[in-house]
């Protein structure tokens, strides 16, 4: 089978001319260019504005080792890099940009496989988009996770921000110990140290098997991270060699296989609206009612933060995902097949858990519920989420006064006010974070409680929004909410005072107004205009979908292929 890059190096006279020549101004002698070698690209996010990629370049170095060694050609190449902790208003406005960025470099480009270096939280969907909408080989190298922060001699993560927040909202801390646990905590290279959304992406990608074993789980700082990056270019020959694209391994039993473990580690929530915007992409047919089905019966087995007590890096010490994924060998379709050409089982067979403190068992798990609750109602017809395994016991089912937020600047304005009418028995409602209404869906769900409220004592309130958390957030948290605010969803007609049930047993989400009265506020509905009339948020208003299919724009749903249509010279 020919190789795609001799569509350009292969040619004789003048067009073969001007795709070699230019290349060899970089010292690349004429034989790598005569069809021997496959070209593989390095797909690099790399940048110092995405501090959790910014070790990119010398992983790159581990990587580009083992193509060479395979008898591959490594040709690197940037793309659109997203920083969580720095790109505004949020990165999400921009993962399907990224994608795009993505896969118009893959296949306006001479490569005949690529290797996806991701590693903070969208990076890893918007390759993983992009390169399944070309589908040529590829495989998924994540950058790691970082070493567990200290702060006064315990270990702190991502998910501590949060407490630090109540904190010194409430003066129990002050601005001095505040830079003093900043300086602390990101310690290392890597993306965040809890299950947060960058080691659920990773962890997604190793259970969809485009990822190499222990992908999800070995530190960035960790030397087996290189050895990782080394061998994962060795893999890539292989795959372009044997012809394996993302479209043979994303199967529908590989997205299953990645809600049931995402379900046992306890992912974050982000998982539904990233794995639905790939599955789009492959053509696979899931819903956001698969998310709740397939993990229904999965216990949590991972002790880590959020939702428990250890960071990622313990994960690892304790035998990793590939432990994870054997203990739920009675769940999972284990003959799924993976980028190593072995299934996924056969893959686990040996792994090995060394402390049932951080990875339980299924007859003994750290928490019996876990996954994702989808919850369906007059309020969210089309679905909303909450994470069982971070929200607290009391409140799973409860009915409460809302307290209306119409958008995040009215909420940042009013949430202190001595004089805001509220208590913990309410229900906090966040309007037009959406996809549309903010626009880009930020991770502003798990609004910080009012501090009469957390000088009360009180750590905890139903919270429902449109928008998303970080999946370093705890709490009963509704997200999600579709359809939005913004276009006229139920969520847009919440009302100060309205009662609200929420039923996590039950899948329930209610608002207690009548259908008349619901028709007569709707009536009076107005669209935001937010001003956007040009570029490409502009673009991104006009087109993108709602929460449950996956926040994609909808005419990149499906793939073009790698076949470029037009030639220049």
């Amino acid at each position: 089978m020919p190789l795609r890059s001799q569509e350009w190096f292969g040619r004789t006279g003048k067009d073969g001319f001007i795709y070699r020549a230019w290349m060899k101004n970089q010292g690349f002698p004429h034989h790598l260019f005569t069809g021997e070698k496959p070209v593989i690209g390095i797909c690099n996010t790399w940048s110092e504005l995405t501090p959790c990629n910014a070790h990119f370049r010398d992983l790159a170095e581990a990587v580009k080792r083992g193509i060479w060694e395979a008898g591959g050609f490594p040709l690197e190449f940037p793309v659109m890099s997203l920083g969580e902790c720095q790109i505004k208003p949020t990165a999400m406005l921009f993962r399907n940009l990224a994608s795009m960025d993505v896969e118009e470099s893959i296949r306006a480009n001479s490569l005949d496989g690529v290797i996806l270096m991701c590693g903070c939280d969208k990076t890893t969907p918007s390759l993983v988009m992009g390169a399944a909408s070309v589908d040529i080989p590829a495989l998924v190298l994540s950058g790691g996770p970082m070493l567990a922060g200290r702060y006064k001699g315990k270990k702190i993560g991502t998910s501590d921000l949060w407490r630090f927040a109540e904190d010194f909202k409430t003066g129990q801390m002050s601005q001095e110990e505040f830079v003093a646990a900043e300086a602390c905590m990101a310690r290392s290279i890597g993306h965040c140290a809890p299950m947060g959304t960058a080691s659920t992406m990773a962890a997604m990608v190793e259970a969809l098997g485009l990822a190499l074993p222990d992908n999800a789980t070995i530190p960035a700082a960790d030397s087996r991270r290189k050895v990782l990056a080394h061998m994962a270019g060795i893999e890539i020959v292989n795959l372009v060699r044997k012809g394996v694209k993302p479209s043979d391994i994303l199967t529908r039993q590989a997205f299953e296989n990645a809600i049931m473990v995402n379900a046992a580690l306890g992912g974050s929530t982000n998982f539904i609206i990233h794995l639905l915007a790939i599955a789009g992409r492959v053509g696979v047919d899931l819903t956001i009612d698969d998310f709740d089905k397939l993990s229904a019966q999965i216990p949590l087995l991972a002790n880590v933060q959020p939702s428990g007590e250890h960071f990622v890096e313990d994960l690892f010490y304790a035998g990793g995902l590939p432990a994870v994924i054997r203990e739920l060998r009675g769940f999972l379709h284990n003959d799924a097949m993976t980028i190593n050409g072995k299934t996924l089982g056969e893959n686990c067979a040996s792994a090995e858990c060394y402390d049932p403190d951080v990875i339980g068992s299924v007859e003994k798990p750290f928490k019996p519920e876990s996954g994702i609750a989808v919850l369906k109602g007059n309020l969210s017809p089309y679905g909303a989420v909450l994470k069982p395994s971070a929200a607290s016991p009391h409140l799973m089912q409860h009915t409460g006064r809302a307290v209306v937020f119409e958008n995040i600047d009215d909420y940042k304005t009013r949430v202190d006010d001595p004089d805001l009418d509220i208590d913990p028995s309410c229900v906090m409602v966040l309007k037009n974070v959406g996809p549309r209404g903010y626009p880009g869906m930020p991770e502003v769900g798990n609004m910080t409680l009012p501090k009469k409220i957390l000088d009360q004592g009180v750590h905890d309130m139903v919270r429902i929004s449109d928008g998303r958390m970080s999946g370093t957030g705890f709490g009963t948290v509704v997200l999600h909410v579709s359809p939005e605010a913004a276009v006229g969803g139920p969520l847009a007609l919440v009302q100060n005072g309205d009662l609200i049930t929420l039923d996590v047993e039950q899948r329930l989400l209610h608002l207690h107004v009548d259908e008349e009265e619901l028709a007569r506020r709707l009536a009076s509905f107005q669209p935001l205009n937010l001003g956007y009339d040009r570029g490409y948020v502009n673009l991104y208003i006009r087109h993108v979908t709602q929460a449950h299919e996956g926040a994609d724009l909808d005419f990149l749903r499906g793939g073009s292929g790698p076949v470029v249509r037009r030639d220049s010279h």
